[in-house]
Parts: C-alpha cells; sequence; structure tokens
C-alpha cells in the first residue's frame, strides 16, 4: 500500500509535459485583447520588430529556437492564434483576414507600428492575410511549408488527398477525437514528417495536452472549415501582388519548391529557399538550417 502512495504522490509532482525547447528566461508573457478573444504573446529581445505565427499541431512554443536567435537584434513577438495554445477559445473569427487582424492588435498594443511577419502551416495563411491586408507595415515575410488557400496553383494542391482534414469538424468529429487527442495529432506529425522521430515523444505529450484542453479541437477545426472563406479573400487579394521581399521555405520531403510557386503568384520579389531532409514540421525536424535561412533572408543575405 505505500508502494502505491509513493507512486500518486510521485505522479502528482511530476509537471506536465513540455516541448525539449522552451524560450530564454528574458521573453515575458503577456494576455493582449484582440477582436474579442484574449491573446495569449510572448515577447523578448530590442530592435526592429518580428512577429512568428504557428500553426496546426504546434502553438507559438514551435518558436523557441528561431526566437532565441531573432531576438539577439530584434523585437520577437510570438501570439498563440486564437482557439490555440494559451489563447482564447471563442466560438468565431477563425478567418485568416480576421485573424490578420487579431495580430495587428497585438502588435499596437505593444507599440509596434512595423514588423517582419513569420509564419508556418496554418501560421503562414495568417501571415500572407496580413502581409496583403496591411501592405505597409509589412516589412518582409517569411511563409514556411503550407499553400495559401486561393493562390494558385490552390485548385490542384488542395485535391491532394493528405489534406482531407482540411474539412473535417463538427460535433460528431468532436466527440471522434475527444480522449484520443494524440492519436489525431500523430497523424499530421507521422504522415507530414521527413522523419517522424525527430518529433520527440515530449513534443508530442507537450502538444496532445494543449490540445486536450476544453474547446481547443473544436477551434482548430474551425482553422481549417474557414479556409474555403480564405481562398475567396485571397482571390481578391492577388489581383495586386505583394512588393515586399518574401522567403518561402519547403521541406525537402514536403511542399519543397512549391512554396516559391505558391507566392510568386502572389508576390513580386521572392526568394526560394527548400530545407534538406526535411518535411513540413521544420523547426522540429531542421531548426538548424530552418533559423539560418531566416537569419540570412533577414540580414539581406541570399
Amino acid at each position: 500500500m505505500r508502494a502505491i502512495y509513493l507512486a500518486i504522490l510521485l505522479m502528482l509532482l511530476v509537471p506536465a509535459a513540455r516541448a525539449e525547447e522552451s524560450f530564454p528566461s528574458t521573453f515575458k508573457a503577456k494576455t493582449i485583447p484582440a477582436n474579442g478573444a484574449q491573446i495569449h504573446v510572448r515577447v523578448g529581445g530590442k530592435g526592429p520588430a518580428v512577429i512568428l505565427i504557428h500553426g496546426f499541431g504546434d502553438t507559438g512554443d514551435m518558436w523557441a529556437k528561431l526566437g532565441a536567435d531573432l531576438a539577439r537584434d530584434h523585437t520577437v513577438v510570438v501570439p498563440d492564434l486564437r482557439g490555440m495554445g494559451l489563447s482564447d477559445k471563442p466560438d468565431k473569427g477563425y478567418d485568416k483576414w480576421g485573424q490578420a487582424a487579431d495580430m495587428r492588435a497585438v502588435l499596437q498594443s505593444l507599440g509596434i507600428d512595423k514588423a517582419v511577419v513569420i509564419g508556418h502551416d496554418i501560421g503562414t495563411m495568417v501571415a500572407y492575410a496580413y502581409a496583403a491586408r496591411y501592405r505597409d507595415l509589412t516589412e518582409k515575410l517569411v511563409v514556411m511549408d503550407a499553400p495559401v488557400p486561393g493562390v494558385p496553383p490552390w485548385d490542384e494542391v488542395v485535391r491532394s488527398p493528405l489534406l482531407w482534414h482540411f474539412d473535417l469538424g463538427g460535433p460528431d468529429m468532436e466527440r471522434l477525437v475527444k480522449g484520443r487527442e494524440r492519436i489525431y495529432l500523430d497523424r499530421f506529425w507521422n504522415d507530414f514528417a521527413g522523419t517522424p522521430s525527430k518529433i520527440t515523444e515530449a513534443t508530442r505529450r507537450h502538444y496532445a495536452e494543449i490540445y486536450a484542453r476544453p474547446g481547443a479541437m473544436r477551434a482548430a477545426f474551425a482553422q481549417f472549415r474557414a479556409i474555403r472563406t480564405d481562398a475567396e479573400d485571397n482571390k481578391k487579394a492577388i489581383a495586386t501582388k505583394l512588393t515586399i521581399p518574401v522567403l518561402a521555405v519547403g521541406g525537402e520531403k514536403s511542399f519543397g519548391k512549391m512554396e516559391a510557386v505558391v507566392m510568386r503568384n502572389a508576390a513580386t520579389d521572392v526568394t526560394e529557399v527548400v530545407i534538406p531532409d526535411a518535411g513540413h514540421w521544420l523547426m522540429e525536424e531542421q531548426p538548424e538550417a530552418t533559423v539560418k535561412a531566416v537569419r540570412q533572408f533577414l540580414d539581406g543575405k541570399k
């Protein structure tokens, strides 16, 4: 009996699983109101501003290594998108044009006017929407390994059987996934990775716990189900191409060169980078190469 009590005590003392990387202690967490939602934000560093926007299967935690590097000479802003991570999970507002307004509200609250905007996965969709909506306030744009709804060759890309999750959602799907969040997330970490073992057990446990919180999967489904609306918004936006410098980063074993193909239909000044031996999860699979590519772009090196 004593052994059972001791085991229970040890379980209570063990902290929740965390991703293997964490932000430097100089980063401070804030909660910032944005269009009816409270957005969880980390802020660190000093200098020109850069905002890092995560995607599905992650939270802002994914940016720890890039954030630490950029904070040497930039003010780094790392939000959790609405409905994700530690941000509020409202019933609406998941179109990417609207979430770009969330990001603008965050920056304004911090007294930041212009910024470099960086996104991965769904964050790529929000980052493009931000650059298209706030053209005079976006210094540079970095998009990572994801299509942009409505931007050619969208009609071909969206037909991929790998993207069946774009239309998944609703109460029945929430019931199916409830209590099985880890199984659902493993599908993305395994199928979209170049090397699934690089998505460590610690990282998987960390995000699975976050996505198992009340309302988290409903919000995640809403992010994808807004994509049809996003496509219509972006079809209008690309009528006037972006003229700022754009870095299009693809994983060799995932979106690859297609990232730049997409962005050349939306912008006039596109630099292409393909990260070798990487799938979709660039910051988890090849963090050093990804950080180097972003750093060189921001420093004006090609």
